[in-house]
């Protein structure tokens, strides 16, 4: 099976970083991290989904990294990090705290983005002291807090016991994605982008989900299937945008609804109509505009890297990748 992470070329080729670092977790796990753009300009951290990576967000970074400090990194198990023996939303926030205290200096502020699974890592970090030091505002992209297999549609049935049963039996499955072809492509076109999606698109994504390791898809299906984190939409106190492609099957709209009629400070709903699951990609645009109208309402910029590309007075040790 084909392990390309990525496309080749064209649009959604991810672009190169300015510097690649190992983040160490509270528990020990490797987390790959890159930085693009700017070392002046405000931050922006992009925290990827279920069966994705860095190259997921190709296209924000392109678009931000002339005027901002792009950081994205990739999920324990996902892309270039590793795999762990432990998966739980509770790791995933210890995971993006570790990330930004190894990237920002003390008290500076960044835009934080979670598309799916990575909203849910916003969500788990909502009260963490290393999160609320570092987060200005969020935007929770293509994301839910629970109930996320019960009212999921990829399965054209009535709601009910039996659709989330057998919804729960196709996302959780041990088998192989095996080779992108044309009929891998198809079906993934079906359950998470819209039917608008370009070939390249849906080339884009379909490097990315089937290059994820079937073990670390099946053991982050059981705990996205368990998620339950409506306590803490409450307690993320910072502005919070949402948005949701009107199509996606895998977290309808009714989760975005769900989550802006709790959020302390919601920025505002936007549902982006005919669109998928994968919205950054199917709407870059869109998606990158809203982090910008983030970043100029509520960002905040100020490189403190020394000339090496090290962040100075951190405290926090890191490994720069050769």
């Amino acid at each position: 099976m084909s392990r390309l992470m990525s496309v080749a070329d064209g649009p959604y080729t991810p672009p190169v970083p300015v510097r690649e670092l190992t983040v160490v977790s509270a528990d020990g796990a490797r987390l790959h991290a890159e930085v693009h753009g700017v070392v002046d300009g405000p931050v922006v951290v992009l925290a990827h989904g279920w069966t994705c990576s860095t190259a997921f967000w190709a296209a924000q970074i392109r678009e931000l990294a002339p005027d901002h400090r792009v950081i994205a990194y990739d999920q324990r198990g996902h892309g270039r990090s590793p795999a762990s023996p432990v998966c739980s939303t509770d790791v995933l926030a210890d995971d993006l705290e570790a990330v930004l205290a190894a990237t920002l200096a003390p008290g500076e502020k960044a835009v934080v983005v979670g598309h799916s699974m990575g909203g849910m890592t916003v969500l788990a970090a909502s009260a963490r002291p290393g999160f609320r030091e570092h987060a200005a505002a969020v935007l929770l992209c293509s994301t839910g807090s629970s109930r996320l297999v019960a009212e999921s549609l990829v399965l054209p049935m009535r709601a009910g016991r039996l659709r989330t049963w057998l919804t729960r039996r196709s996302l959780s499955s041990r088998a192989p994605m095996g080779p992108v072809t044309p009929v891998s492509r198809r079906i993934l076109k079906y359950a998470t982008m819209g039917a608008g999606s370009t070939p390249a698109m849906v080339e884009a994504c379909a490097r990315i989900v089937h290059a994820c390791p079937r073990k670390v898809r099946y053991a982050w299906a059981r705990v996205l299937d368990g998620v339950q984190l409506d306590a803490r939409v409450r307690e993320l106190t910072v502005p919070a945008a949402v948005v949701v492609g009107t199509a996606d099957r895998m977290t309808p709209p009714v989760h975005a609804r769900a989550l802006a009629a709790v959020l302390p400070r919601c920025h505002g709903v936007t549902e982006l109509p005919g669109l998928g699951h994968m919205t950054p990609v199917e709407a870059p645009g869109a998606v990158t505009g809203v982090i910008r109208e983030l970043v100029a309402e509520y960002g905040q910029s100020g490189g403190q890297l020394g000339s090496s590309g090290t962040r100075v007075d951190s405290g926090v040790p890191i490994e720069e990748s050769a």
